[in-house]
């Protein structure tokens, strides 16, 4: 037996909103491309969640709205019955070992493939701008499709297909919802003035182009109740496709956290550098400050180890925080991270794609 830390309230229960959790270490949204071509979640990712229910909040895997959201092979979707039905296998499972679990809501905008969009359309995006990278389809990787832009008239569209997908997620039997506006994906693409050249009412100054992350935040909150939904923003994040910064990172976010703050929301999960990479970020914007403009609790993430969650914490700067990878390997991570064990290492191959093995068949720890 290893000595049990007692001087941290990171393994004690917190409440944000209406989401009592049993400690303040949360499992962060983990894509791991392991889904039939229907997106619908079965038995072994019902095992799989429910072995990691011992996470004071389990944020599911980015989560597609539609089938125009997606964006890579082998990810889950929420716009259908069977898909419901297979995320209620989920939450149950993760209910019965006593955890809490919300869904990640997702569409990708233009990082996607004409493969992977229904009728080989072309995925959409604020403006025709192609992202850079490679995106994963059933036929392997291939580059990312040319956008196109979305017309002032089927932003309702979009709007509708998020709030189907919450109703969608409270079927299946979610605590609520966490609306994905980071990693520039479609939210993230319409804030940042690199990908959005509009020039209707959701493009141009700073107001127009968080409109839409707000209009989609508010059709959840109409839904859901606040107390039930959070927010995921990355402001100093490059990705997904090596996506530019916004021009004024501080001015633009700083004017949607404070947005925010209206609707009272559960939580705001933040990535704090580049998302699955390095905490360092350019000297003219501080994330810190950023984080002390919402007026709720908030969730770290990114590459964070325990002693760095001990120091923010103990320091007042985060009131979760959110691991990953971590996750991946140690479905005990709490437990250990309380018990001093050590930590098994996930090895990269076993992230993506692939069945049980590297998924389910990781072993808890000796305490």
């Amino acid at each position: 037996m290893t000595n049990i830390i007692t001087d941290s309230d990171l393994f004690n229960p917190v409440q944000m909103g209406a989401l009592q959790m049993s400690n303040r270490v949360f499992m962060a949204p983990v894509t791991r491309s392991r889904y039939a071509e229907d997106g619908v979640p079965n038995a072994m990712h019902a095992l799989y969640y429910a072995q990691r229910a011992s996470a004071g909040l389990i944020v599911a895997e980015a989560t597609n709205i539609s089938p125009q959201g997606r964006g890579y092979a082998m990810t889950p979707g929420i716009w259908s019955d069977e898909q419901v039905a297979g995320w209620k296998q989920v939450t149950d499972a993760v209910h019965a070992a006593g955890g809490k679990i919300v869904s990640q809501l997702w569409h990708v905008g233009r990082f996607s493939s004409v493969e992977l969009q229904p009728n080989g359309e072309l995925p959409v995006a604020p403006s025709a701008i192609k992202a850079e990278g490679k995106t994963y389809t059933e036929k392997g990787f291939v580059d990312v499709s040319t956008p196109r832009a979305l017309s002032t008239d089927e932003i309702p569209g979009i709007i509708e297909q998020y709030k189907i997908a919450a109703r969608n997620a409270k079927r299946a039997g979610f605590d609520g919802v966490e609306v994905h506006s980071a990693n520039s994906y479609l939210l993230d693409q319409f804030l940042r003035d690199s990908t959005n050249q509009r020039s209707d009412q959701y493009g141009g100054s700073i107001e127009n182009r968080t409109r839409l992350t707000l209009e989609v935040t508010k059709a959840i909150v109409d839904i859901w109740g606040a107390d039930r939904v959070g927010i995921r923003l990355s402001p100093a994040s490059p990705d997904a496709g090596n996506t530019p910064l916004d021009s004024n990172v501080m001015a633009t976010y700083g004017y949607l956290i404070k947005a925010l703050n209206q609707f009272n929301l559960a939580y705001l999960h933040f990535v704090e550098g580049a998302t699955g990479g390095s905490r360092t970020v350019p000297d003219d914007i501080d994330l810190d400050v950023l984080r002390a403009l919402f007026s709720g609790p908030y969730i770290g993430n990114n590459n964070y180890d325990l002693d760095l969650a001990l120091q923010r914490r103990d320091e007042g700067k985060i009131d979760a925080v959110a691991f990953g990878r971590l996750f991946i390997s140690n479905p005990d991570l709490v437990a250990r991270f309380q018990h001093g064990v050590e930590l098994t290492i996930a090895p990269q191959e076993s992230y993506y794609g692939g069945g049980a093995e590297g998924y389910t068949d990781w072993p808890n720890g000796d305490y």
